[in-house]
């Protein structure tokens, strides 16, 4: 499966704000873009105003750095969205929302999206009761996911447990520490994602 491997701190500074990629990291005086609050490059300080086209495709680009999507893929949802009624760009955010890797890192089972994927690849984790190892797959409301019993003893589910309610959790999902357990209620509405994008510059690129 095709996926970044280069460097995160320097996709936060590209677009010139935290992205959250690494977990503690990020809220730590060790992040980068605190150290070095521009662009990577040699040119990076001395950039010009951008242009309406960069300024969309910045968007998306941060869009897709954030859920950890590559092009081809995220060119899927957007397709997908568009083809459902409702506005695009919330159709889009919500398509993101529902895999079950951010389900797994919003709940707080995981310190970042990066590590939630990792968690899912390695089987640890159930989606009504069976195992379900790709990142990408989504969830519905009333759906229950949950960390496999034979899981629960690792360090990062324990680590979990031990920090349950340090992360506030969103309200369309129900998350139970004690049993390592979520319960989808519903696929967020707008207003309750909390994704600092603006979706309609996104929309405006792929509508060219």
């Amino acid at each position: 499966m095709a996926r970044y491997t280069g460097a995160d701190c320097k996709r936060c500074r590209r677009e010139k704000q935290k992205l959250f990629l690494k977990g503690s990291k990020c809220e730590s005086a060790k992040c980068p873009i605190e150290i070095r609050p521009y662009p990577p490059g040699e040119h990076g300080r001395g950039r010009t105003k951008d242009s309406e086209y960069l300024m969309q495709k910045r968007e998306k680009q941060k869009c897709a750095r954030i859920y950890g999507v590559l092009e081809k893929q995220f060119r899927g949802y957007y397709e997908e969205a568009n083809k459902k009624s409702g506005k695009t760009g919330e159709n889009l955010l919500r398509i993101l929302e529902s895999r079950l890797d951010n389900v797994v890192y919003r709940a707080g089972f995981a310190k970042s999206r990066d590590h939630a994927r990792q968690l899912v690849r390695h089987g640890h984790i159930t989606v009504n009761g069976r195992k379900t190892d790709i990142p990408s797959a989504r969830v519905a409301p009333n759906d229950i996911v949950e960390v496999r019993s034979s899981s629960r003893q690792l360090t990062p589910f324990v680590v979990a447990a031990a920090e349950a309610g340090e992360k506030t959790v969103p309200a369309w999902l129900e998350s139970n520490p004690a049993k390592l357990r979520i319960l989808v209620h519903s696929l967020p509405e707008r207003q309750v994602i909390d994704t600092q994008v603006q979706e309609q510059l996104i929309v405006e690129l792929y509508s060219k």
